[in-house]
């Protein structure tokens, strides 16, 4: 996907750890086209100020002192659907992050991906929320009741190795297969479950039921 389609400009990232935020911000703000990365501390200032500011995507911490990010997610949504929110995450927030995309959250990205991941997670998030009429990004927020897609057993051994946050390279060594061989599965999981990245591969296995 070609940086220079991202169409939509504003990102807010919420996260109570200072070092975090401005970690983060600096890392999006280098993104082509993105113009605007605001910050805020907690989940009553995300609710405070984004229906005032309305950024085009909201990075939100899963785990926040005082409101929480399952919950700021859960009211923010509740009072705008459009609302575009991405859980930030640990590997030990599965169950969170779970709760969070059955509150609207569109999808999650762990905290320790590469700044290479970060960005291009960012990049087809912000397009495709560009490209969605009703500002919902689709591969994310399917319906349960759809077909489960049928996935070999290796490609559900990737999912689930991506959902523990692990890299291709871990999940190679977990089952003994090399790196590449690992990309290929992903690309076959990604192709099967209509996603474009690894975080939209996890948020759509959790719908399914494909990882808990």
């Amino acid at each position: 996907m070609r940086a220079d389609v991202v169409a939509v400009t504003s990102v807010l990232i919420c996260d109570d750890l200072r070092v975090v935020r401005e970690a983060l911000r600096s890392a999006v703000a280098a993104l082509p086209g993105v113009d605007r990365v605001d910050v805020a501390a907690c989940g009553e200032e995300v609710l405070a100020r984004w229906p005032l500011e309305r950024q085009d995507l909201v990075l939100m911490d899963i785990q926040m002192p005082g409101l929480g990010g399952v919950e700021t997610v859960r009211r923010l949504v509740h009072g705008h659907p459009e609302a575009n929110i991405v859980m930030l995450t640990l590997a030990s927030d599965r169950e969170a992050a779970a709760a969070a995309i059955a509150g609207g959250a569109r999808g999650f990205l762990h905290k320790d991906v590469s700044r290479e991941e970060l960005c291009a997670t960012v990049a087809n998030l912000l397009t495709m929320s560009a490209l969605a009429p009703d500002g919902v990004v689709t591969h994310i927020a399917r319906g349960v009741d759809q077909d489960v897609p049928n996935l070999t057993e290796r490609e559900r051994q990737v999912l689930r190795g991506m959902a523990g946050g692990k890299s291709n390279a871990e999940i190679g060594r977990e089952l003994y297969l090399s790196e590449d061989t690992i990309k290929t599965h992903a690309r076959r999981l990604f192709r099967k479950l209509e996603v474009g990245d690894r975080a939209h591969a996890v948020a759509a296995g959790f719908r399914y039921g494909l990882v808990s």
